[in-house]
């Protein structure tokens, strides 16, 4: 989802507050602190995507991101070193991300991001990437570095499926739930159980009167 470009009125060479319009409507979408997109946005753009995938017959993946143990960094570290953490987290996010993926503050220590046109294989890769590199950044504090590590869930809405954006979300949330689980610092993966094409009682008994000839 992208919001219309603000435009001068007709006949007017100049506009004083166009940028300030412009800059406006961006604060409504961008979370303060990390400069990603907010979750308003996120959900907004997730129905849209998810709308594409009816459409085209493209899948759309999504990935949680939840840092390990990120209480204890502001226990021991403080508030500010804690902010630093996210700031960095979310950079390294983008960078590690591909331009068409939509990285988003969820809330608190929790990143989402949206991967239109995307395969679970793919998303997969995508998300070991950004682990990976998590893992061995050493992140500058106002004193030192610190180590931080994540778990993430990984969600795929295939052609096949009209999943609303909440039940992706909540699919992708048991996925981080069971990285955290299993020891935190990997990446788990869930996608919709294949619709039963079995024949009901009712159906065959349906069939067979239908052609028996009587």
């Amino acid at each position: 989802m992208s919001l219309s470009p603000a435009v001068c009125p007709v006949g007017e060479t100049g506009c004083p507050l166009l940028q300030e319009v412009t800059e406006l409507r961006q604060q409504v979408i961008t979370d303060p602190l990390t400069g990603l997109h907010n979750v308003r946005y996120f959900r907004n753009s997730l129905e849209h995507e998810l709308e594409r995938t009816r459409r085209t017959g493209m899948a759309t993946a999504l990935m949680m991101v939840d840092l390990d143990h990120f209480k204890n960094i502001n226990d021991t570290h403080g508030h500010e070193n804690g902010n630093r953490v996210l700031i960095f987290v979310a950079e390294l996010l983008n960078s590690a991300t591909r331009k068409l993926d939509l990285c988003c503050r969820y809330g608190g220590e929790e990143f989402a991001v949206i991967l239109p046109s995307t395969e679970l294989m793919l998303a997969r890769q995508v998300a070991e990437r950004f682990r990976q590199a998590l893992e061995e950044s050493d992140i500058p504090l106002a004193e030192g570095t610190l180590k931080v590590t994540a778990s993430i869930g990984i969600a795929v809405a295939p052609d096949s499926d009209e999943i609303e954006p909440g039940a992706l979300i909540e699919m992708a949330d048991g996925a981080l739930y069971e990285a955290k689980r299993g020891g935190r610092n990997q990446v788990r993966a869930q996608r919709p159980p294949e619709k039963d094409h079995h024949v009901t009682v009712d159906e065959r008994d349906a069939l067979r009167n239908l052609f028996s000839g009587d």
